[in-house]
């Protein structure tokens, strides 16, 4: 089994250490919009403006978060990882504390555009550093465990949001953020380079790195159809505090908690899928996981208006589905490129917050019933899903993988 080459090793991290920087890299998301999610309410009320202008700091974050890896993903592949990833930490902490002074709404939208194309730049590459070092046996349960470690942000991120608004008001939450991005840096300065060989032409031969990627049918079909998750996901995580508070009558702690519900789901489903392979094929999963997902819309169209906690109980499922899939989902797209792992990396993200950005725009709209939308959007992705991932598992120029996860070796993670 392969192990990281003498260059990749980490003299200072050790690859324990580099899996715990890449977890932190992979959360920015999560960290930079579930963490100040019980505020937005608040935010509203203190800014004196409507709940629609208060969510551009998320939808813009999204779409300038989206962008940037586009940006960025192919530069880590000319450039190395580390450059970019010391210049998106450093521009995400300084846009972080800025964001904590801001004066009025407009500035504070400006400043997130700024914190999303820092952020964007540790996020590209995070995805493109475990390829760089893992072969693809190894990859899957590194992936399994970076994204369940990931994933305990969603839960936490609103706890601890609502936490601190107990003793601070929102601005405390970028603070903490620009602790966070101050924490990433100082293990990115402390990181040896992963990549081996580096993009060797020009800069505007770098960017055009992205469409020979997206050419590849292998890989862009594959995309698509775990790109459209995030449409789902996200529209649950901009309309969740409008649910539980504003439409339930929820208190912000309380609502954390609710949230942090569905969240753990998102943390068991990459261990779900380890231990489901090694008995069912991987196809067999995946369709099983699109069908739940739409089942799952299904109940919360009809019931999910009735208690919070029926609302969180229904949704759970769709949870658990769409994060079970993800893990098999990014390994089997970085499968298609024997090149260009920033380029993959950064389309892999880029799509996956712009189909979130998506979600997050449709169920922002002025709604009578939210409820009864959010699960039509589940009852749509899970079915989109489902026909696209039938229609293309089986096409010959989709690189075919073996199934069974094969446990890493001691030398892999020490």
């Amino acid at each position: 089994m392969d192990v990281p080459g003498k260059n990749r090793r980490q003299r200072y991290l050790k690859d324990r250490g580099l899996i715990a920087l890449i977890t932190i890299l992979s959360a920015f998301v999560p960290l930079s919009t579930d963490m100040y999610l019980p505020a937005l309410p608040g935010m509203a009320k203190y800014f004196s403006v409507s709940a629609d202008l208060v969510n551009l700091t998320l939808i813009l974050f999204f779409v300038f978060f989206s962008a940037g890896t586009l940006l960025w993903g192919p530069l880590s592949d000319k450039y190395g990882r580390r450059p970019i990833l010391l210049i998106g930490l450093t521009l995400y902490s300084a846009a972080s504390l800025a964001c904590a002074s801001s004066w009025d709404i407009h500035h504070l939208i400006a400043f997130r555009v700024m914190q999303a194309i820092g952020g964007s730049g540790a996020f590209a590459v995070a995805t493109a550093m475990i390829k760089d070092v893992y072969d693809f046996k190894n990859r899957e349960p590194i992936l399994a465990m970076v994204q369940s470690m990931v994933l305990i942000s969603p839960a936490a991120a609103p706890v601890l949001g609502a936490l601190l608004l107990k003793f601070v008001s929102w601005r405390g939450v970028f603070w903490t953020l620009a602790g966070i991005g101050l924490l990433a840096l100082v293990g990115s300065i402390a990181m040896e380079e992963t990549i081996d060989k580096r993009y060797s032409g020009t800069l505007l031969q770098s960017m055009k790195r992205l469409g020979t990627v997206i050419k590849n049918p292998g890989f862009s079909s594959l995309l698509l159809v775990f790109s459209l998750l995030s449409v789902s996901t996200m529209a649950f995580i901009a309309s969740s505090s409008y649910i539980y508070i504003n439409g339930f009558g929820l208190s912000e702690q309380v609502y954390s908690y609710y949230f942090a519900l569905n969240a753990l789901g998102m943390i068991g489903g990459p261990m779900l899928y380890m231990r489901l392979s090694r008995r069912i094929s991987r196809r067999s999963i995946i369709i099983t996981c699109f069908a739940a997902i739409s089942a799952s819309g299904l109940l919360l169209s009809g019931l999910g208006h009735r208690q919070p906690w029926m609302f969180a109980t229904l949704l759970l499922p769709a949870t658990i589905s769409a994060s079970c899939v993800r893990t098999p989902g990014a390994n089997l797209m970085l499968e298609q490129q024997t090149e260009d792992t920033g380029s993959a990396s950064a389309l892999m993200s880029c799509f996956g917050i712009f189909m979130g950005s998506i979600g997050m725009t449709i169920i922002s709209l002025d709604w009578s019933n939210i409820i009864l939308v959010l699960g039509s959007i589940n009852i749509l992705v899970g079915l989109t899903c489902e026909a696209l991932w039938l229609l293309v598992s089986k096409k010959p120029y989709v690189k075919q993988v073996p199934d069974g996860i094969v446990k890493p070796s001691g030398d892999a993670l020490n």
